[in-house]
This record gives C-alpha cells, structure tokens and sequence, in this order.
C-alpha cells in the first residue's frame, strides 16, 4: 500500500514557502512523498463547472518554478511531485485534501484586522479538507502571555472535557511522538459559573472553582489515559483552565511546535461543516503553526 502524501499549497508568496518548508520537514517525519500544489484561481465570478476546472501543466507554471528553484540543489528532500491545478482556490484545494494525508498551506495577511489576518482560501480548506490542515502563520505573531511553557519542543491540543474528539487528541500524540516533544493538553471549563434560575427560586449554594478544575483534571486524564497507553513515550501534561478556551490556546501558541484543534461534526441540525468559534479564533491569533483535524467518522471512533 503507497504512503499518502503531504501536499503542500503554494502561491508564490513567502508565506506559502514558509509552509512548503513546514511541509517538507512533515513529510520527511512521516516517510512519505510531497506533492506541491499550486491552483490557478479564476474569477470568483466563473461557472461552477470552471471552478474545479482540474489539472492544468506544472511545467507552465512560473511559481512552481519558482519552488524548484527554491528546493534547487537541496539534499534529502523526500520524494517530490509538482501539480498545477486550475480553478478557484476555495474549491480545488480543499478536494486535495482526499487523497492526502496532510495538507499545508500559509496564512496571507492582508491588513491590520483580525478577520483579515488569515485568507478566506485558509480558513476555507481548514473548514472543508477532509484530512488534516495545518496553517503556518506568518512570524511576528503577539500573543498574551500564559502559562511557563517550559522546555522546548512542545505540541499543544485543545480538550474538551465534555466531549473530546479522539481524532484530535490522537493527531497531537502521534505529532508528539514524531517530534519527541511534550504535549500540553489545555481543558478549558466554563468559569464563573452561571446558573439559570427562575424568579422565586433559592439561589443555589455556592461553587467552588478548586472542586470544577479538580473535575476538569479528572476528566482530562481519563480521555487521555488511552492515548497515553499506545504512546507510552510522549511526556503529557494536562491544563485545566478557567474560562476561555481560545484565549488559553493562543497564549500556550507562544514557542510552541503546533497547537492542534479539532473541528466540529455534522449533525442532523447543522450537515454543512463547520469551524467552530474556538478553531477559528486560534487560526486567527496563534503564534505558532495549527493543525485542524476533522472528526473521524463513527465507524473509526474507538470504543470506551
């Protein structure tokens, strides 16, 4: 059976030599192939049946050119392919997605707001890929401070405790392992709790945060325990954190390898894929690159 891919999206910018860059050291951990993608974007105005139009030629093409030359004369590249595709990139890269084991692209800024600090192609193949997405930002990133990260390397995972995607926490082990590095496992709970009641009723006794962060640590080893069987060597240290997790996520981005986060499923109220509040605002302010991982399909999910 081939290795799948690591397929990395290029436009000709430096951010997306940045990622190519991240995508060649991927590849090379994971043993496998790297393919270069890059799509000619037509107007967001074409047909639908232009907008996947499909291959065009890579030897006609002056950024893949551009990319050899930038790999020109490197030793221990993995096996490379170059693919020139035609199309609108929110469409055609995301489809890459499928035969890949990873994708990675770049994160173009275009101005000083934050729903500007990440392209719409990024957020869209994030959103739609059906494998793995990883997103290099740009350098310079500046982030609020969290807790002491400690020695490097160090992958960072989002936990929820009230329902944790076990795709999501096996990519950061897995991530963890290849790299030797230390996994953070931040478990945010909601803090300060805010009970509903109606007029009348008796407010209820008062709730002691120790007694919910000890909660949350318990749950978060729980999910864990698992992972940390089939990856006995990965440090893990859990982070119950109070209140936001998106913020918590973006300040341990500061140094860190990777954070990694998953996105939300389908359901029957809401088929279309979807981001989730808490991914996309990490993929907006993150320092560090973020892996986002979609959920594995029922019939893959471990049993408990």
């Amino acid at each position: 059976m081939s290795t799948l891919p690591v397929v990395a999206a290029v436009d000709g910018s430096d951010d997306s030599l940045r990622a190519l860059e991240w995508a060649v050291e991927a590849a090379l951990g994971r043993s496998a192939p790297l393919r270069v993608a890059h799509v000619r974007q037509y107007a967001h105005w074409a047909q639908p049946e232009v907008l996947a139009a499909g291959p065009a030629d890579p030897r006609q093409d002056p950024v893949l050119d551009r990319v050899r030359a930038h790999l020109e004369n490197r030793t221990g590249l993995p096996d490379t392919e170059y693919v020139g595709l035609e199309g609108a990139t929110g469409v055609v890269l995301p489809g890459l997605g499928t035969g890949a084991q990873l994708l990675v692209l770049g994160s173009r800024g275009r101005g000083g707001f934050a729903s500007l600090l990440l392209g719409s192609t990024s957020l869209a193949t994030a959103r739609d890929a059906e494998c793995p997405v990883v997103v290099v930002p740009r350098p310079g990133r500046e982030v609020p401070d969290g807790a002491p990260a400690g020695p490097a390397p160090r992958v960072v995972v989002g936990l929820k405790v009230d329902g944790p995607d076990d795709a999501t926490l096996e990519f950061a082990f897995a991530e963890a392992a290849r790299r030797g590095a230390r996994l953070q496992a931040v478990a945010a709970y909601p803090w300060p709790a805010q009970p509903w009641m109606l007029p009348g009723e008796m407010p209820p006794p008062v709730v002691d945060q120790e007694v919910v962060e000890d909660e949350a640590r318990v749950l978060a080893e729980g999910f864990l325990a698992p992972h940390r069987e089939r990856h006995p060597d990965v440090e893990v240290q859990p982070l119950p954190a109070a209140g936001d997790a998106a913020g918590h996520l973006v300040a341990a981005s500061r140094d860190a390898d990777l954070v990694v986060v998953g996105r939300h499923r389908r359901h029957l109220l809401a088929p279309a894929r979807m981001m989730g509040s808490v991914t996309h605002a990490v993929l907006l302010h993150a320092a560090s690159p973020v892996a986002v991982i979609p959920p594995a399909p029922p019939e893959d999910r471990p049993e408990r």
